[in-house]
């Protein structure tokens, strides 16, 4: 359950060889990282879903990629799945969403396809309550797991007002970030963001003016903004079985995280490490949800009171979900194993990857400029790196075109160049930081 099983198999003639087929709803590094994973273990290639390919799957011997007018659309998603290539392929097909808003578009269409289709998502209720950042809240007091001091603006009440509601008047910096992620994505309004940052009443009041005039009409999430730079995030992925049990968890902290504005909060890099705390915290809160498949926290450590407060669940493996595989973890098995094989042994422990590795889509040298202000972390990176500890999902051998290893190249210089104009270390760091080697594997 726990290792790259077998990407030195011959690969199959065709995918309609292949025993079962992943199904990828997405294009960016975390589909592709998805796709990576299914090759290693099984040597099987992906159909990979999109309307608007990109360099990431381009150009690459471990995937086919399959149009499809707008994802986002249940019914046209749907249609997609029913045509071909897909209705030619009677084996199982496990469909996998790239982002919380897929998530919801396929429980919305998931009815419309046939038995052959394996979708190892949780069901409307619980993903509702998980992912509505109101109800999430709810759950993790229910369940006694330490979240950040939170409000909420109701933006679905006709009535509100922004220029005479009640808003927080300390506090401040606060973050502000929407609860429905497929309604976000519907609106368009200058300076958008998937987080947003208010340093006052004023800004905070005009920011809730834009969202309501682009015509969101969910709830926003007012949240306490934990002071510290992008080394305070933690990271910690989950899988469920159909019985809400906790069969697996892969911890991390964050190393630089993404600050360009369309994907503000995405990890970069991360150090992968143990925190059983922080584990069980999370076993009590899925069970609360009574969540099914994987479910990917953010966190972050205050250094105010000690404590890693969660702020959110994604209902799904994450854009940055290589780090847990290349831990040696391969977190697709336990799809295969529960949703094809249905071999899931009815006795076992809770699994915990216990390898420190070090996630990256960036350059070295952005981690050691980002870091910098934290010399035992970079000591304790530079010393997993050096011991063959990092890990690109991009970086995989398999892949011999070489027009795509110069977009890869190029990449990386684009990652340095971005970070410098998005994000200051310096001005970000905070002292009292959770101690370099509190999270080693045991």
């Amino acid at each position: 359950m726990s290792q790259n099983l077998s990407a030195s198999k011959a690969s199959y003639e065709s995918i309609a060889d292949q025993p079962f087929v992943p199904v990828i709803v997405g294009a960016h590094v975390g589909g592709y990282s998805l796709v990576r994973a299914f090759h290693e273990a099984y040597a099987v290639r992906s159909l990979v879903v999109t309307g608007a390919t990109s360099w990431v799957v381009e150009d690459s011997a471990i995937l086919e990629v399959v149009n499809c007018a707008d994802a986002h659309d249940p019914e046209v998603l749907a249609a997609t799945l029913k045509a071909s290539p897909f209705a030619e392929l009677s084996q199982p097909k496990i469909l996998l969403a790239t982002s919380d808003s897929l998530v919801d578009v396929i429980a919305l269409m998931r009815d419309q396809l046939d038995d052959s289709w394996k979708v190892p998502y949780a069901g409307a209720d619980a993903l509702a309550r998980a992912t509505r950042k109101h109800t999430f809240e709810e759950a993790a007091q229910a369940a006694g797991v330490t979240t950040p001091a939170t409000t909420f603006i109701d933006l679905g009440d006709p009535a509100y007002d922004v220029v005479s509601a009640d808003l927080p008047t300390d506090g401040y910096p606060l973050i502000v970030k929407p609860t429905a992620p497929a309604a976000w994505n519907r609106v368009k309004f200058d300076g958008q963001a998937k987080v947003h940052t208010v340093a006052t009443q004023d800004e905070l009041r005009d920011l809730v003016g834009r969202v309501q005039a682009a015509g969101y009409r969910e709830t926003l999430i007012v949240q306490d903004m934990i002071p510290g730079d992008d080394t305070g995030m933690r990271i910690l992925t989950c899988y469920c079985d159909k019985d809400s049990r906790v069969r697996f968890a892969s911890y991390g902290r964050t190393l630089i995280e993404e600050h360009s504005p369309g994907l503000l909060g995405v990890p970069a890099a991360i150090l992968t490490g143990q925190n059983r705390e922080i584990v069980d915290e999370a076993v009590r809160l899925l069970a609360e949800l009574k969540w099914v498949g994987y479910a990917n926290f953010d966190l972050k450590y205050d250094p105010r009171d000690g404590k890693s407060k969660f702020f959110e669940l994604n209902p799904r493996l994450g854009r940055s979900n290589y780090y847990v595989t290349g831990t040696g973890f391969n977190p697709v098995t336990w799809y295969v194993d529960e949703y094809v094989h249905d071999n899931l042994p009815e006795d076992f422990e809770l699994l915990e990857a216990n390898t420190e590795t070090v996630y990256s889509v960036v350059p070295v040298r952005t981690i050691k400029w980002a870091i910098k202000r934290h010399p035992d972390l970079w000591e304790r990176t530079r010393r997993v790196i050096k011991a063959g500890g990092l890990r690109n999902p991009l970086h995989y051998k398999v892949e011999k075109n070489p027009k795509r290893w110069a977009k890869i190249l190029a990449a990386g210089v684009s990652y340095d160049r971005k970070f410098h104009q998005y994000y200051d270390p310096e001005a970000a760091y905070h002292p009292g930081g959770e101690p370099a080697d509190s999270d080693i594997p045991r």
